[in-house]
């Protein structure tokens, strides 16, 4: 895992994937909570595929801007492996000035994909300003992954 300071010092690809999920973050439907997240999904063949989360009344009808994201690339791109992902989130309430994390359900979703294209998915997890974490791999955050093995 690597902390940088701002997004400044992130190279220029890292910063675009960003700046992608921030905008996608602009765009969440998120009037319960009022905490917008957005991702951007960088796949080998060069796309970008944005995010953001959606809330529901009924909150488990809701869905994360990372699944929203990864499903997304997934269904337009399938087979094509993930290089990285950005994750960024913002509060209407507060100023958000630590790197979102994405939560357990998005982790073992991300997970299965990096599972499922036996090589790693690089994060990039920021809040509304302040540090960028970037994690090498899914691994990092759920090292101990529950996959399809277990299920025989």
């Amino acid at each position: 895992m690597l902390v940088f300071a701002s997004l400044q010092e992130l190279t220029e690809v890292d910063k675009e994937l960003m700046l992608a999920a921030i905008v996608a973050r602009e765009n969440a439907y998120a009037p319960y909570s009022k905490f917008n997240v957005g991702a951007a999904v960088l796949l080998e063949n060069g796309e970008t595929i944005t995010g953001n989360n959606q809330e529901n009344a009924s909150y488990p009808s809701g869905l994360c801007a990372e699944r929203v994201a990864v499903f997304y690339a997934g269904a337009k791109y399938p087979g094509v492996p993930i290089k990285a992902i950005a994750v960024t989130a913002t509060s209407q309430k507060y100023q958000v000035d630590l790197p979102a994390s994405p939560c357990g359900n998005c982790r073992q979703a991300l997970s299965e994909y990096e599972q499922k294209q036996n090589k790693p998915i690089r994060l990039l997890l920021m809040g509304e300003i302040g540090e960028v974490i970037l994690c090498s791999s899914v691994a990092d955050l759920l090292p101990l992954a529950f996959n399809g093995s277990f299920l025989g």
